[in-house]
Order: C-alpha cells, then sequence, then structure tokens
C-alpha cells in the first residue's frame, strides 16, 4: 500500500519499521521538528525522525496543520491508501482524515474507550488496572473517539513500570498494524460506557504527595518514570525516585522511619530502592544513604 506514517516518539518507531519490512510504500513520514533538548540544550530530531532517515524515507515536520494549509495541500497530493499514526502530537483536520483512501488509522496504547488521550500507558499503571494493550482505530476529528479495528491486551503486574509496558505494546501495535492493513477488518464503533481520558502529563505530577497510600505511591514510581520522574524534597535537597516497594511501617507522613530508606505515607510505608540527586547517577538506595546519610525522622515533601 502507498501509506504515509506520522509519529514521534520511541513508541513509534517499530510500526514504522514493520512497514517497511512488510514493503509498503511509505512515501513520507510526518513528525514533530527538531527541538532544543538537555543541559546544553542542543538541538534534537525525534526518534521517528532518525528511523525516517536511516530508511530514507523524506520527513516532514510542519509544526501546526491547522494553520499551514501548504503543509496539508502536500499531505493531500501525496495520493495516499492509507496514513498510519502512532503518538503523532499534532490535530489531523478533517480534509487529511478524509484524504487517504482507507483513511487514517491510528495506533494507540490502550484498550479503548478507556485511556483515551496522551498518557495511556502511565493512566493505566497509575489506575491500578490489571490490563493494557493496543487499539488499532480508524481516525476521525474526536479524541481517540473513532470506531476499532483490531484490539490485543496484556496483563499489568505489580513490577509493571511505564518502560517495560512501553517495551511490550511498542511490538504489539507493529504486528497489529500489520494486520489491519492486511486484513481490513470491519470497523467496529466503541461502547459508549468505560470511557476515560489520559490527560498530558506535566512535571508538576512527579512530586510525591506523602499522604497517599504506599500502594498509591508504588504506582505512581513505576507510572511516571522516565518522564517526568517522582520526586521529593529531603533536607533541602531534591531527590529523583526512580524504584521503591511498598513495605511494613507506619508513621506521620514522610517521616523517614530507618537509615535504609523506609519512609512512613498516608498508609503503610513506602522502600526507596533507588535514588538520584540531579546532575548525578542514580545509585541504590543503601550507597546513596552512605554517601549522602539523611536522620531518622526527617520529614520529607
Amino acid at each position: 500500500m502507498r501509506l504515509a506514517f506520522m509519529g514521534s516518539p520511541d513508541f513509534a518507531v517499530r510500526a514504522l519499521e514493520a512497514l517497511v519490512a512488510a514493503e509498503h510504500d511509505v512515501v513520507a513520514v510526518y513528525c514533530q521538528p527538531p527541538r532544543p533538548a538537555g543541559r546544553g540544550q542542543t538541538t534534537l530530531s525525534c526518534p521517528v525522525h532518525l528511523a525516517a532517515a536511516r530508511l530514507e524515507i523524506p520527513v516532514h515536520h510542519p509544526v501546526s496543520l491547522k494553520r499551514d494549509p501548504a503543509a496539508r495541500a502536500e499531505f493531500l497530493a501525496l495520493g495516499l491508501d492509507a496514513a498510519v499514526v502512532a503518538a503523532y502530537g499534532l490535530i489531523l483536520p478533517r480534509d487529511m482524515l478524509e484524504a487517504p483512501s482507507l483513511g487514517c488509522i491510528n495506533i494507540h496504547a490502550s484498550l479503548l474507550p478507556r485511556w483515551r488521550g496522551a498518557s495511556p500507558i502511565q493512566a493505566a499503571i497509575l489506575a491500578g488496572d490489571d490490563f493494557s494493550g493496543v487499539t488499532v482505530m480508524r481516525m476521525e476529528e474526536g479524541l481517540d473517539t473513532g470506531p476499532m479495528l483490531l484490539a490485543e491486551s496484556v496483563a499489568l503486574t505489580p513490577k509493571t513500570t511505564a518502560t517495560t509496558l512501553h517495551d511490550e505494546l511498542s511490538p504489539l501495535g507493529a504486528r497489529l498494524i500489520l494486520r489491519a492493513l492486511d486484513e481490513q477488518p470491519a470497523p467496529v464503533p466503541q461502547p459508549d460506557q468505560g470511557v476515560t481520558y489520559a490527560p498530558k502529563l506535566t512535571r508538576d505530577d512527579g512530586k510525591i504527595d506523602w499522604t497517599m497510600s504506599a500502594e498509591v505511591l508504588h504506582r505512581r514510581v513505576r507510572a511516571l518514570n522516565p518522564w517526568p520522574g517522582t520526586f521529593t524534597q529531603a533536607g533541602g535537597m531534591v531527590l529523583k525516585i526512580h524504584a521503591a516497594e511498598p513495605a511494613p511501617g507506619a508513621g506521620a507522613p514522610g517521616v523517614l522511619l530507618d537509615d535504609h530508606g523506609l519512609v512512613a505515607c498516608g498508609e503503610g510505608a513506602l522502600r526507596l530502592q533507588c535514588l538520584q540527586r540531579p546532575g548525578h547517577r542514580a545509585l541504590g538506595a543503601k550507597e546513596f544513604l552512605r554517601g549522602h546519610p539523611l536522620p531518622r525522622g526527617i520529614v520529607l515533601g
């Protein structure tokens, strides 16, 4: 098929590679433009841009589609059978949605209609869901409201993190999009019940509120790393928390209960397992606390 691919982050790269390997004619890739990143603010291209360059596919990165009629006209002129979309980051106007003969087909990292929106992987872990998955759907103007073509679930466990779930769903999405293009299943409308939304995450979402239960905070640490990351303050020092687990213990929320990183929560306690100061490497909690001892009884917040 003659396709355009529209995506930006790591999650979308496997699907692009799978389409090319299956000998679909991917004539254009659309992704977010290069942006400054890191401490040195070096301009970096997104993972899909880098993959497209390696695959020698022309790359387009309009800042906006609604306000860029030339970019829309260029897309409409491609004569596509379909456009495959995976975490692209821009809203597609109606004329673009309707231009390909088979429409625009989205790879979404949740079991729709649960967790429509920008951060479905994190939302499923935060909510303590038993299952997540991938839905391939025909796009329409609503936010992830289009009819479903295929879906497949994966089980979540108390050890599932945003990274491990991402790494499981990305190849699953690649497999499902190949099936959808090959089989062209009949679209099925999404049910009206069970609709939930996963809003875009911000840096503030990573701040730990120790009045929450240890179970809830455990899910937050697993869901929000590597970004925006979870963090707390200890004696004027910012601590990034990369890993933790619930453990027996009780006390006022935020109080350090021992010398090995056990912190009281609103219910139960959380054992810190991997910590990092900004600008330094991450360390196991015991090693970290040997170099940066915190007195028992200090309140984190």
